[in-house]
This record gives C-alpha cells, structure tokens and sequence, in this order.
C-alpha cells in the first residue's frame, strides 16, 4: 500500500487517516497498544543513535512509545504543527510546558478567566518559583497589550474560556506578544481543531487536554502539546525526566476518538447552538454565556475566528446557587460530573467543576456566579436536550 499524504485533506479525512500508517503491525487496521516498558536493540551503534535522536526509534516507555508517539502525529497533523509531544493529562501539560519554559525571573502575562488548574498555577504555584504573573481583565484587550509592553517571556490565552466562554483575539494578541519577543500558548481545548487554528493565527504553541474532545468518550485522560519545534522539545525533554507519560492504552482510547472528532464536535456545535438560543429565551435564566450568540460581547471575533462556536456554554441562574440546587438534579439527560467534551452530555457548577480548586472569594474575584452552571453537549439529539432543560427549568421559582 502507498503512503498517505493526507496534509490537504479536510478535517474529517485527516483525523481518521492522519499519522497512523507508519505505526501499523501485521497488516492491522488499526494502530496497536503496545505496553513494552524497554524497546531492544542488536546492534550497538543503532541503540546510540536511536538514544541520541539521530535516528528514529524508541529506548524507554518513559520517554517515548509507537502508540502515544501515533497520537502524538496525528494531532500535529490535525493542528498543522511542527512537532507535537503528550502528556499524561491536560493539566501536565500546562504545568509542564510553563515549568519547562520559564525561569526565576521572568514575566508571564495572562487573563484572569483560565481554567481554575491553570489559574493555581499562576496565583499559587509560579510565584514561588520567582516568576512574576500578571492576569489582565479577560475582555480588555488595550490592557492586555500595555501589560506586555512592559516585557513579558510568555502569553497564555485560553479561548473560548472555562466557564464564562469569553473570547481573545487571537491573531492581535499573538502580534502583540510577538512584538515583545514573548512566547505565545493558547489553550484550544474548548474550540479543538475543527473549530479554530490558534497556529494559523499567530500562536507558537497549542496546548489540549486531550480527555475532553479529542478523546470525546470520558475514558482516558491526557494533554497534548504541538507548535514549534524547539518548544515542543524543551517540553518533551522535561516531560521525561518529570515523568508525567502518558500511558499507551490511554493513547490508544484517545486516538480512537479522534477519528469522529469532526463529526461528534460539528453536532455539538449545532446543539450548543440551538440550546444557548433557547436559554436565553427563558425567565429562570439570568444570562446564557456563548460566542455563538450576537449578544456576546466579542460575538464578531468568534465569527472570525472559528469555524464553529463549540459544544461547551454557561448560563447563570436568577436563584443564584438555590436554584443550581435545584435544577441540576432535575437533568436526565446529563452526567453531574466534572468534565466536559464527552459524547453524554455534562452539567455542573463551576465550584465543583472547572475552578473547584478556587474559594468564593477567588471565583467572585475571577466573575464567576456562584449560580452558573457548566453545560457541555453531548451527540444526542437536539430536541432532547431541549425538552430535558425546558422541564427542569421549569421546576424553578422563577419559571412559575
């Protein structure tokens, strides 16, 4: 059989086909899980080369393996990145990618509305390392750009955001961190790749938890990282001698989802869609937070930037946490569960969710309503859903 080029394949294409063929054993369809720790070798000389990366190949699980090492192209592939690397979860990735780019010294600008891990390492864990953060108010992009203007290593951007689903401008941003010579990483785990190309805007790394849409079936976690190739190796390298693998069978799952990403996030999208439409409309909802929607404020840059608005929205309740109470044990048709990206749908409050790390306190300071609600749409049929909120929504005191 040929090789497959499949660079200028769309989406769909490439994510069943992409950075599997070379992988494939015994004319398997299918890219083996292979659970070797060590990987062995006859001659020498080969080892040595193989050891020092001259040539390709795998010494110890540790560093690399053929399962994860799949995933890993594929994803590169699916980003049209340079080089890619995987981490044992999203969260190892982050932290790993920023430990293994900063030093005591340095200045790391960001926004206040990261994912609530991302948000400890920035008010907790980087500061004692000697490295100076800055968060700016999400939305001030002016602000934003003075604040890098004062210097700045590395800009982290995660859009849409985790909960509230603000948005960045991505492609004036990255310009903005450029001028200052800064390192630029945007978390593009909510949008993935079918919806938005942080690369193609302007960004040096691309950063995912791979458990939530790439992998989509809530079955294995797992971070990757892709971009520049010299960032992507400093990552690696601290990856493996930190330790934070990602495991062959955990990669297997993800690269299994992978091949209906496409389809699964583009069902989102039109779910996500429809529900924050419907949301909007009801009198139990104080505000419904989505990019999809002309009332968000930075509406006109989501339609700029992404394909498709994502599978994950947020709306606050006018009962405040009384009513989260309330509502979310009327769902049927929804895991209570912290996670997000998966074919069943999610549902729950940012305090046991994405910023569960986080007091009140922090969450007020950071915007987020103690009576928000989380809602990540699953592939099942729209009209469910719809009539699943309707009745629950109308347990609530404000409905009545």
């Amino acid at each position: 059989m040929g090789k497959r080029d499949v660079r200028g394949s769309q989406m769909d294409t490439r994510a069943v086909w992409a950075g599997e063929e070379t992988y494939l054993a015994e004319r398997a369809t299918q890219v083996p899980v292979v659970h070797s720790v060590s990987f062995g070798y006859e001659d020498v000389d080969e080892w040595y080369e193989v050891a020092l990366g001259r040539r390709s190949g795998h010494i110890y699980g540790r560093n690399t393996n053929p399962t994860v090492a799949a995933l890993e192209e594929k994803v590169r592939l699916l980003e049209d990145a340079e080089a890619a690397t995987s981490f044992s979860t999203g969260m190892a990735a982050i932290s790993g990618t920023l430990l293994a780019l900063l030093s005591p010294g340095d200045r790391v600008v960001s926004i206040k509305d990261t994912y609530g891990g991302t948000s400890k390492l920035f008010l907790e864990f980087l500061p004692k390392f000697k490295v100076d953060v800055t968060l700016c108010d999400t939305g001030d992009h002016d602000a934003i750009e003075a604040e890098l203007a004062k210097g700045c290593k590395l800009l982290y951007l995660e859009t849409p955001t985790n909960p509230t689903l603000k948005v960045l401008d991505l492609e004036r941003l990255s310009a903005a961190g450029h001028r200052q010579g800064a390192i630029v990483v945007v978390d593009n785990t909510f949008a993935t790749p079918v919806n938005q190309h942080p690369l193609a805007m302007g960004a040096d790394l691309v950063v995912h938890s791979a458990t939530k849409f790439l992998g989509g079936h809530a079955d294995a976690l797992g971070g990757i990282l892709c971009g520049r190739k010299d960032l992507v190796r400093a990552a690696y390298h601290f990856r493996e001698i930190n330790g934070a693998t990602l495991h062959p069978e955990a990669a297997y799952l993800i690269l299994r989802g992978l091949k209906t990403l496409a389809l699964r996030v583009r069902q989102q999208n039109r779910s996500a869609l429809e529900i924050a439409q419907f949301l909007a409309t009801q009198p139990a909802v104080e505000q419904v937070f989505y990019p999809g929607l002309p009332s968000h404020p930075l509406h006109d840059v989501a339609a700029r930037q992404m394909e498709g608005f994502g599978g994950v929205l947020s709306f606050s309740l006018r009962g405040g946490f009384a009513d989260v109470r309330r509502f979310l044990p009327e769902l049927r048709l929804a895991h209570l569960a912290a996670n997000l990206g998966a074919v069943e749908t999610v549902a729950g409050p940012p305090r046991t969710t994405s910023h569960v790390e986080l007091t009140q306190e922090e969450r007020a300071a950071l915007g987020i309503p103690e009576g928000l609600i989380r809602y990540s749409v699953g592939i099942e049929a729209t009209e469910d859903l719809l009539a699943d909120l309707g009745r629950a929504l109308g347990k609530l005191p404000a409905s009545a």
